[in-house]
Protein backbone atom coordinates (compact mmCIF):
# COMPACT_ATOMS: atom_id res chain seq x y z
CA UNK A 1 0.00 0.00 0.00
CA UNK A 2 1.64 4.04 -0.90
CA UNK A 3 1.95 5.79 1.91
CA UNK A 4 2.32 10.15 1.60
CA UNK A 5 3.99 9.81 5.02
CA UNK A 6 6.01 7.20 6.61
CA UNK A 7 7.57 7.21 10.31
CA UNK A 8 9.94 5.22 11.91
CA UNK A 9 9.60 4.72 15.58
CA UNK A 10 11.07 2.99 18.46
CA UNK A 11 8.67 2.01 20.97
CA UNK A 12 9.81 2.73 24.78
CA UNK A 13 8.81 3.58 28.07
CA UNK A 14 10.49 5.06 31.28
CA UNK A 15 9.55 3.25 34.51
CA UNK A 16 5.61 2.46 32.44
CA UNK A 17 5.11 5.51 30.90
CA UNK A 18 4.61 4.75 27.50
CA UNK A 19 7.34 7.44 25.42
CA UNK A 20 7.73 6.59 22.17
CA UNK A 21 10.43 7.86 20.25
CA UNK A 22 10.43 9.39 16.56
CA UNK A 23 13.54 8.87 14.63
CA UNK A 24 12.66 8.99 11.02
CA UNK A 25 10.05 10.51 8.77
CA UNK A 26 10.14 14.39 9.78
CA UNK A 27 12.60 17.06 8.76
CA UNK A 28 13.46 20.06 11.47
CA UNK A 29 11.60 23.03 11.69
CA UNK A 30 13.28 26.12 11.85
CA UNK A 31 13.43 28.86 14.52
CA UNK A 32 14.77 30.91 16.70
CA UNK A 33 14.65 28.46 20.03
CA UNK A 34 13.58 24.88 21.08
CA UNK A 35 10.56 26.31 22.76
CA UNK A 36 9.89 28.18 19.17
CA UNK A 37 10.17 25.38 17.62
CA UNK A 38 7.75 23.16 19.91
CA UNK A 39 5.26 26.26 19.14
CA UNK A 40 5.35 26.45 15.46
CA UNK A 41 5.39 22.48 15.26
CA UNK A 42 1.93 22.39 17.62
CA UNK A 43 1.04 25.44 15.13
CA UNK A 44 1.91 23.50 11.42
CA UNK A 45 2.37 20.48 12.16
CA UNK A 46 -0.06 18.84 14.43
CA UNK A 47 -1.49 16.33 12.46
CA UNK A 48 1.70 14.26 13.47
CA UNK A 49 0.33 14.04 16.97
CA UNK A 50 -2.79 13.30 16.07
CA UNK A 51 -1.65 10.49 13.50
CA UNK A 52 0.70 8.97 16.39
CA UNK A 53 -1.25 9.48 19.62
CA UNK A 54 -4.79 8.55 18.90
CA UNK A 55 -6.68 5.47 17.65
CA UNK A 56 -6.02 3.61 16.15
CA UNK A 57 -2.44 3.91 15.86
CA UNK A 58 -2.14 5.28 19.55
CA UNK A 59 -3.67 5.87 23.01
CA UNK A 60 -4.50 7.96 25.84
CA UNK A 61 -1.73 6.60 27.70
CA UNK A 62 0.93 7.06 25.45
CA UNK A 63 3.57 9.73 24.38
CA UNK A 64 5.34 10.82 21.60
CA UNK A 65 8.83 12.28 21.22
CA UNK A 66 10.31 13.81 17.74
CA UNK A 67 13.98 14.00 17.86
CA UNK A 68 14.90 17.16 16.34
CA UNK A 69 17.94 19.18 15.66
CA UNK A 70 19.11 20.75 18.74
CA UNK A 71 18.76 25.26 18.85
CA UNK A 72 22.02 24.94 21.71
CA UNK A 73 24.87 23.82 20.19
CA UNK A 74 25.98 22.06 23.06
CA UNK A 75 23.60 19.69 22.74
CA UNK A 76 23.93 16.04 20.87
CA UNK A 77 19.82 16.06 20.28
CA UNK A 78 16.62 18.04 20.74
CA UNK A 79 13.39 16.32 21.02
CA UNK A 80 9.97 17.56 20.94
CA UNK A 81 6.84 15.95 23.82
CA UNK A 82 3.77 15.21 22.39
CA UNK A 83 1.40 14.25 24.41
CA UNK A 84 -2.72 13.71 24.00
CA UNK A 85 -3.82 16.84 24.55
CA UNK A 86 -0.57 19.10 24.80
CA UNK A 87 3.18 19.59 23.87
CA UNK A 88 5.20 19.43 26.82
CA UNK A 89 8.09 21.85 27.70
CA UNK A 90 9.88 19.02 29.42
CA UNK A 91 9.41 15.76 30.51
CA UNK A 92 11.35 13.15 32.88
CA UNK A 93 9.82 9.73 31.60
CA UNK A 94 10.09 11.29 28.28
CA UNK A 95 13.45 12.26 28.53
CA UNK A 96 14.84 8.67 29.87
CA UNK A 97 12.97 7.45 26.97
CA UNK A 98 14.90 9.89 24.42
CA UNK A 99 18.38 8.77 25.83
CA UNK A 100 18.05 5.44 25.80
CA UNK A 101 16.81 5.38 22.55
CA UNK A 102 19.85 7.36 21.10
CA UNK A 103 22.45 5.36 22.85
CA UNK A 104 21.06 1.59 22.19
CA UNK A 105 20.02 2.76 18.63
CA UNK A 106 23.39 4.85 18.22
CA UNK A 107 22.60 7.54 17.04
CA UNK A 108 24.55 8.73 19.70
CA UNK A 109 27.56 6.61 20.65
CA UNK A 110 27.62 4.96 23.63
CA UNK A 111 30.76 4.84 25.80
CA UNK A 112 30.44 1.91 28.87
CA UNK A 113 30.21 2.44 31.69
CA UNK A 114 28.59 5.98 31.38
CA UNK A 115 27.82 8.21 28.69
CA UNK A 116 26.60 11.89 28.91
CA UNK A 117 23.95 12.66 26.56
CA UNK A 118 22.81 16.48 26.45
CA UNK A 119 19.60 17.04 25.32
CA UNK A 120 17.93 20.07 24.60
CA UNK A 121 14.00 21.04 25.29
CA UNK A 122 11.62 23.80 25.04
CA UNK A 123 12.01 23.82 29.43
CA UNK A 124 16.02 24.75 28.67
CA UNK A 125 19.03 22.07 28.24
CA UNK A 126 19.19 18.56 30.36
CA UNK A 127 21.80 16.63 31.17
CA UNK A 128 21.60 13.16 30.68
CA UNK A 129 23.91 10.47 32.44
CA UNK A 130 23.16 6.97 31.27
CA UNK A 131 24.98 3.70 33.50
CA UNK A 132 25.79 1.67 30.41
CA UNK A 133 26.67 -1.98 30.03
CA UNK A 134 26.64 -4.55 27.32
CA UNK A 135 25.59 -1.82 24.76
CA UNK A 136 22.12 -1.20 27.41
CA UNK A 137 21.09 1.59 29.39
CA UNK A 138 20.97 0.30 33.06
CA UNK A 139 19.49 3.75 34.42
CA UNK A 140 19.52 7.12 33.28
CA UNK A 141 19.94 10.04 35.50
CA UNK A 142 19.04 13.62 34.57
CA UNK A 143 19.77 16.80 35.83
CA UNK A 144 16.82 18.29 34.79
CA UNK A 145 16.29 22.46 34.44
CA UNK A 146 15.96 24.32 38.02
CA UNK A 147 12.68 23.86 39.84
CA UNK A 148 10.99 26.19 41.94
CA UNK A 149 8.12 27.11 44.14
CA UNK A 150 5.27 29.86 42.38
CA UNK A 151 3.00 29.52 45.85
CA UNK A 152 2.51 26.98 49.40
CA UNK A 153 -0.65 26.39 50.64
CA UNK A 154 -2.68 28.26 48.29
CA UNK A 155 -6.62 27.88 48.79
CA UNK A 156 -8.56 27.43 46.06
CA UNK A 157 -12.11 26.64 46.32
CA UNK A 158 -13.57 23.42 44.54
CA UNK A 159 -16.91 23.25 43.60
CA UNK A 160 -19.01 20.77 45.11
CA UNK A 161 -16.06 20.05 47.62
CA UNK A 162 -14.81 22.98 48.99
CA UNK A 163 -11.90 24.88 49.82
CA UNK A 164 -7.98 22.78 48.99
CA UNK A 165 -4.84 23.66 49.97
CA UNK A 166 -2.28 23.41 46.97
CA UNK A 167 1.18 24.10 46.61
CA UNK A 168 2.01 25.39 43.05
CA UNK A 169 5.39 24.50 41.53
CA UNK A 170 7.46 23.66 38.28
CA UNK A 171 9.86 21.24 37.49
CA UNK A 172 9.52 21.59 33.47
CA UNK A 173 5.96 21.88 33.53
CA UNK A 174 3.62 23.33 36.25
CA UNK A 175 2.50 21.26 38.82
CA UNK A 176 -0.26 21.85 41.75
CA UNK A 177 0.26 19.45 44.53
CA UNK A 178 -2.10 18.47 46.98
CA UNK A 179 -1.31 16.30 50.15
CA UNK A 180 -3.96 13.09 49.57
CA UNK A 181 -4.85 13.07 53.24
CA UNK A 182 -6.47 16.23 53.15
CA UNK A 183 -8.74 15.36 50.77
CA UNK A 184 -9.52 12.07 52.36
CA UNK A 185 -7.86 10.32 49.81
CA UNK A 186 -5.09 7.59 50.28
CA UNK A 187 -2.56 6.14 47.86
CA UNK A 188 -2.25 2.65 48.73
CA UNK A 189 -5.23 1.05 47.09
CA UNK A 190 -5.46 2.37 43.30
CA UNK A 191 -7.31 -0.57 42.21
CA UNK A 192 -10.20 0.91 44.49
CA UNK A 193 -9.80 4.62 44.11
CA UNK A 194 -7.20 5.35 41.05
CA UNK A 195 -10.65 6.36 39.15
CA UNK A 196 -11.63 8.97 42.21
CA UNK A 197 -8.24 10.45 42.47
CA UNK A 198 -8.73 11.32 38.88
CA UNK A 199 -11.85 12.58 38.53
CA UNK A 200 -10.93 14.61 42.30
CA UNK A 201 -7.47 15.86 40.50
CA UNK A 202 -9.36 17.15 37.38
CA UNK A 203 -11.63 19.22 39.87
CA UNK A 204 -8.85 20.90 41.72
CA UNK A 205 -6.85 21.18 38.93
CA UNK A 206 -9.68 23.72 36.94
CA UNK A 207 -10.26 25.16 40.83
CA UNK A 208 -6.54 26.23 40.47
CA UNK A 209 -6.79 27.50 36.90
CA UNK A 210 -9.48 29.83 37.79
CA UNK A 211 -7.76 30.76 40.85
CA UNK A 212 -4.09 31.62 40.34
CA UNK A 213 -2.17 31.62 36.87
CA UNK A 214 1.45 30.69 37.21
CA UNK A 215 4.17 32.55 34.82
CA UNK A 216 7.62 31.26 34.04
CA UNK A 217 9.71 34.81 35.30
CA UNK A 218 11.67 33.46 31.99
CA UNK A 219 9.26 32.82 29.53
CA UNK A 220 5.91 33.84 30.00
CA UNK A 221 4.96 31.43 27.50
CA UNK A 222 5.33 28.62 29.89
CA UNK A 223 2.03 29.27 32.31
CA UNK A 224 -1.09 27.49 33.52
CA UNK A 225 -1.18 24.24 35.35
CA UNK A 226 -2.17 21.29 33.81
CA UNK A 227 -0.95 18.29 36.18
CA UNK A 228 -1.82 17.82 39.71
CA UNK A 229 0.66 15.44 41.88
CA UNK A 230 -1.40 14.35 45.42
CA UNK A 231 1.59 13.17 47.55
CA UNK A 232 1.72 11.74 50.92
CA UNK A 233 4.24 12.74 53.57
CA UNK A 234 7.81 11.00 53.41
CA UNK A 235 9.24 8.51 55.73
CA UNK A 236 13.06 7.55 56.69
CA UNK A 237 14.26 4.58 55.50
CA UNK A 238 18.03 4.54 56.51
CA UNK A 239 19.93 7.29 55.05
CA UNK A 240 16.88 7.80 52.11
CA UNK A 241 14.07 9.03 52.36
CA UNK A 242 10.56 7.56 51.01
CA UNK A 243 7.45 8.60 48.96
CA UNK A 244 4.10 8.13 47.16
CA UNK A 245 2.53 9.99 44.58
CA UNK A 246 -0.41 9.55 42.13
CA UNK A 247 -0.17 12.45 39.21
CA UNK A 248 -3.49 13.10 37.33
CA UNK A 249 -2.31 14.11 33.61
CA UNK A 250 -4.58 14.88 30.61
CA UNK A 251 -6.52 13.92 29.22
CA UNK A 252 -8.11 12.38 33.21
CA UNK A 253 -5.33 9.48 33.78
CA UNK A 254 -2.62 8.48 35.90
CA UNK A 255 0.99 9.38 34.73
CA UNK A 256 2.04 5.70 35.32
CA UNK A 257 5.68 6.28 36.30
CA UNK A 258 6.82 8.66 39.27
CA UNK A 259 6.65 11.14 36.87
CA UNK A 260 10.46 13.32 36.05
CA UNK A 261 8.90 17.01 36.16
CA UNK A 262 6.63 16.46 39.16
CA UNK A 263 9.20 14.69 41.14
CA UNK A 264 11.12 17.92 40.50
CA UNK A 265 8.08 19.96 41.38
CA UNK A 266 8.13 17.89 44.67
CA UNK A 267 11.98 18.53 45.22
CA UNK A 268 11.45 21.84 45.11
CA UNK A 269 8.54 22.40 47.50
CA UNK A 270 9.82 19.94 50.07
CA UNK A 271 13.46 21.86 50.07
CA UNK A 272 11.80 25.04 50.38
CA UNK A 273 9.46 23.56 53.51
CA UNK A 274 12.85 23.07 54.92
CA UNK A 275 11.86 18.61 54.22
CA UNK A 276 14.54 17.83 52.13
CA UNK A 277 18.55 18.89 52.46
CA UNK A 278 20.57 19.26 49.45
CA UNK A 279 22.20 15.60 48.77
CA UNK A 280 19.42 14.22 50.40
CA UNK A 281 17.83 10.72 48.41
CA UNK A 282 14.24 10.39 47.62
CA UNK A 283 12.77 7.22 46.38
CA UNK A 284 9.87 8.05 44.53
CA UNK A 285 7.38 5.25 43.70
CA UNK A 286 4.28 5.80 41.73
CA UNK A 287 0.77 4.00 41.76
CA UNK A 288 2.08 1.40 39.97
CA UNK A 289 4.92 0.59 42.07
CA UNK A 290 7.60 2.14 39.73
CA UNK A 291 10.34 4.07 41.46
CA UNK A 292 12.68 7.38 40.52
CA UNK A 293 15.31 8.04 42.63
CA UNK A 294 15.96 11.58 42.57
CA UNK A 295 17.96 14.64 44.90
CA UNK A 296 18.87 18.17 44.81
CA UNK A 297 21.63 18.78 43.23
CA UNK A 298 22.29 22.11 44.19
CA UNK A 299 20.24 25.64 44.87
CA UNK A 300 20.01 28.56 42.26
CA UNK A 301 17.43 30.99 41.36
CA UNK A 302 15.24 31.76 38.49
CA UNK A 303 14.03 35.24 38.23
CA UNK A 304 13.18 36.08 41.93
CA UNK A 305 12.07 32.76 42.79
CA UNK A 306 14.49 30.49 44.82
CA UNK A 307 15.08 27.09 42.98
CA UNK A 308 16.98 23.91 42.88
CA UNK A 309 18.45 22.31 40.80
CA UNK A 310 16.83 18.33 40.34
CA UNK A 311 18.85 15.16 40.23
CA UNK A 312 15.95 12.08 38.89
CA UNK A 313 17.30 8.91 37.85
CA UNK A 314 15.37 5.97 36.32
CA UNK A 315 15.43 3.12 33.95
CA UNK A 316 13.50 3.52 30.13
CA UNK A 317 12.93 0.16 27.79
CA UNK A 318 12.80 -0.25 24.18
CA UNK A 319 9.80 -2.05 23.16
CA UNK A 320 9.10 -1.92 19.67
CA UNK A 321 10.54 -1.14 16.23
CA UNK A 322 7.21 0.17 14.13
CA UNK A 323 7.53 1.72 10.59
CA UNK A 324 4.06 4.47 10.83
CA UNK A 325 2.38 5.23 7.54
CA UNK A 326 -0.97 7.13 6.46
CA UNK A 327 -2.31 7.88 3.46
CA UNK A 328 -3.14 11.41 3.02
CA UNK A 329 -5.98 11.17 0.24
CA UNK A 330 -9.22 11.49 2.57
CA UNK A 331 -10.29 8.18 1.16
CA UNK A 332 -10.25 7.06 4.89
CA UNK A 333 -10.38 8.33 8.77
CA UNK A 334 -6.33 9.19 9.50
CA UNK A 335 -7.19 8.77 13.10
CA UNK A 336 -10.08 8.76 15.90
CA UNK A 337 -9.90 11.79 19.00
CA UNK A 338 -8.61 10.09 21.98
CA UNK A 339 -11.10 11.87 24.00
Amino acid sequence: MPFSRLFNVVGAHAEGEVGDVVTGGFLDIPAKTMHEKMLAFWTKHDQIRQLLLNEPRGREAKCANLIVVPWDPTADAGFLIMESEEYAPMSGSNAICVTTVLLETEMVPMREPSTTVRLDTAAGLVVATAECKDGKCVAVELENVPSFVLALDLEVDVPGFGPVLVDIAYGGMMFALVDASSVGQRLDDFGRNGAALVELGERIKQAVRTTFTPVHPENPAISGVTNLVFTEPLTAAGDEMTGRNATVVPPGRLDRSPCGTGTSARLAVLHAKGLLDVGKVLRYRSFSGSEFIARVSHATSVGHYLAVVPLVKGRGFITSFQQVGARLDGSVPLWLPCQ
